[in-house]
């Protein structure tokens, strides 16, 4: 248990190098593996006729743990990623042995919401995603102390969120519009679980993570602060400690 890897799933609407600035911190003690999700980033989107939903993605996630021949994982994932992340639990239970769950939160959309998810799709199939995505989610993104005093983590997220695939963009829009409510899954997860959230997250507010974490069984909650919905690329290094020091498998 002690040589479990850790796998971290990104964040909406960017790729895997969200995690750059916390990979030598975390990987001076554990395996990190942090892939890019169908669509976005340098994976594919697969051809498919079926409704985007984020049961696929977590199928994508378990295949790479067949892959990789790793029976079982400290799986998590920020914002969409902790999304995927419980749909992996959901689907495949028995390959988490623990989960990190960072800017994120376990009910679903409600109808507005998702609406909004499924014009964003719309939009990013008819005009790319260049020269307004970015603009339009920034604000959402990080917190207001980040975009006026650090701009080099500001360009970092345009940069980002400019270099996504279009039909990527469209496909995880819809599939997180689509998804479940997992309260119920929570609860049920008898394993320890760590949940993170930025102090000036406003899409997945603290007080939601503070539900999310006294639902799981073994939860503990990490407040960051001064730091919105991207907690790992505002303040990596305490996301880092947060992840270290809970560390449950000896």
């Amino acid at each position: 248990m002690a040589d479990l890897p850790l796998v971290l799933l990104h964040a909406f609407p960017v790729d895997a190098r969200m995690w750059n600035p916390m990979r030598d911190g975390l990987t001076t003690r554990h395996r990190l593996i942090t892939p890019d999700q169908r669509g976005l980033g340098r994976t594919p989107l697969p051809g498919t006729s079926r409704e985007p939903g984020l049961e696929d993605a977590a199928r994508d996630v378990i295949a790479l743990l067949d892959k990789l021949d790793l029976e079982q994982v400290v799986l998590g994932g920020c914002s969409m990623g902790g999304y995927v992340t419980m749909a992996v639990l959901r689907a495949a239970p028995e390959r988490v042995a623990g989960l990190v769950l960072i800017d994120t939160k376990a009910t679903a959309d409600s109808p507005e919401a998702a609406q909004a998810r499924r014009d964003l799709a719309k939009r990013a199939e008819s005009e790319g995603v260049t020269g307004w995505l970015a603009e339009s989610m920034l604000p959402n993104l990080l917190s207001a102390e980040t975009r006026e005093t650090r701009p080099d983590v500001v360009e970092t997220v345009r940069d980002l969120v400019d270099s996504q695939q279009a039909a990527g963009v469209a496909w995880a829009a819809r599939a997180m519009a689509n998804r479940p409510d997992a309260t119920e899954l929570l609860a049920a997860a008898d394993v320890p679980a760590l949940v993170v959230v930025g102090e000036q997250d406003g899409l997945t507010p603290p007080d939601a993570a503070q539900a999310m974490a006294e639902s799981l069984p073994k939860g503990e909650l990490v407040v960051v602060p001064q730091s919105g919905h991207l907690t790992p690329l505002e303040a990596p290094a305490m996301v880092t400690e947060a992840i270290l020091g809970w560390w449950p498998f000896a």
